[in-house]
């Protein structure tokens, strides 16, 4: 298995060279929000509100002493918005108090911050700072690493054990990231394009 998950990356690695992350940021801490805000909800409408959103509260310290009715109203189309208000504000105060405003750099202490799990703390060292911690597991390569075969899995933290398992340390950030974008264009949820897709002589799902 392991010499066809090569073989997947590299064609994907083909189609997407310059592969990263859609949501738009300056910063660690930009997109450590941003990541909080795109649960359910697409990069796009996460796009869309931080563009004035990060316009208005720059930095952690501005985030920290929002009003929570104000942040709810800023960005409600990103659904859920109560609580990643919440988290945001809390995120913002914890980076305050016990890392000088500063986004770690650990998985460790990433966890440990209110709104962010495994998957956002990836996107965060993988993106933010180059740190290979783990593979990104969102609901598109939940979906490609079953059909791909690469896992019987059902949760993201088993999904993600075994794509690290699958792939040198060296490919995890950028297996999580071309999974996300071959989701997005070719192989989405309800009807994947396989005639389209460059690897479908991979794919034991593939219709082709």
């Amino acid at each position: 298995m392991r010499a066809r998950g090569i073989s997947v990356l590299r064609t994907l690695r083909k189609q997407f060279p310059s592969a990263h992350t859609a949501l738009r940021h300056e910063n660690a801490f930009q997109l450590l929000v941003a990541t909080i805000l795109s649960a359910q909800c697409t990069d796009e409408r996460v796009n869309m509100v931080t563009k004035d959103l990060f316009r208005k509260h720059p930095a952690a310290a501005d985030f920290a002493t929002v009003p929570r009715e104000v942040l709810e109203i800023e960005i409600r189309s990103t659904g859920f918005y109560r609580m990643k208000a919440k988290n945001v504000i809390a995120c913002s105060s914890m980076l305050l108090e016990r890392f000088g405003g500063d986004v770690p750099q650990t998985m460790e202490d990433l966890v440990h911050i209110p709104g962010v799990g495994r998957k956002t703390a990836n996107v965060v060292l993988g993106q933010a700072f180059g740190i290979t911690s783990g593979v990104v597991v969102d609901t598109h390569v939940h979906r490609l690493a079953r059909r791909l075969g690469f896992t019987n899995e059902d949760t993201p933290e088993k999904i993600e054990a075994d794509l690290m398992a699958l792939f040198p340390k060296r490919d995890w950030i950028e297996v999580g990231t071309v999974l996300i974008l071959h989701g997005r264009k070719t192989c989405n949820a309800r009807k994947p394009d396989c005639p389209a897709c460059p690897v479908n002589h991979l794919c034991p799902s593939s219709a082709v």
